[in-house]
């Protein structure tokens, strides 16, 4: 079996650069879920099909043949989305690599997100909201989706309670005595020290 290692890793490479992702490989119109609906009429063939996820899911628009002027971003958090379908100029994340700005035309990437300041740029313009964590999205055809666990406008923010909270868990975290109490704080910290940075800089 070992002896075949190479041939399968090579066979196994050169089929995933011969098929790449790009955001055409989604399709253009809507599909049915078929095996699903097969698989459900063998078991239950008296009641009708329950919808699947791809059933809600609207199609992506193909990549333009040319750069758009606009970005559209899709804001949303567990319980309300903040901006749906939003055509803005660019977007400026906080991604765990850094700071990245997302321009309309930008690479397709996915981006784990880590507290701190987004910020929406449409015209002269600039909306800033905090945000916990989350992931963005970002597709080839000048789509965002940009999905946060937490997120709250920065004009909402006190900054008096964001102090308080940072010396409490800077406190905790130098009286922790478990990993668990040490992680929480860790958490507090970063988040309350991140909350910080985005009022006074």
């Amino acid at each position: 079996m070992l002896r075949q290692a190479p041939r399968l890793l090579a066979r196994a490479t050169s089929m995933a650069r011969a098929r790449t992702f790009s955001s055409a490989d989604v399709p253009a119109t809507p599909t049915v879920d078929s095996s699903f609906i097969e698989a459900w009429k063998k078991v239950i063939p008296n009641i009708d099909p329950p919808n699947t996820p791809l059933s809600f899911m609207q199609p992506r628009p193909p990549p333009a043949s040319s750069i758009p002027s606009k970005l559209t971003v899709n804001f949303v958090l567990p319980y309300q989305s903040e901006l749906s379908a939003k055509e803005v100029d660019m977007v400026i994340i906080p991604a765990t690599t850094g700071q990245m700005g997302v321009l309309p035309g930008h690479v397709a990437t996915i981006s784990e997100l880590k507290p701190g300041v987004m910020s929406v740029h449409e015209g002269n313009e600039v909306t800033k909201y905090f945000i916990s964590s989350g992931f963005a999205f970002i597709h080839a055809n000048s789509y965002a989706d940009i999905i946060a666990v937490e997120a709250v406008p920065i004009d909402r923010i006190d900054p008096n309670l964001v102090q308080k909270g940072l010396a409490e868990f800077t406190q905790k975290l130098s009286t922790a005595n478990t990993d668990l109490e040490k992680a929480e704080a860790q958490i507090g910290v970063d988040v309350h020290s991140a909350l910080n940075s985005a009022l006074t800089g």
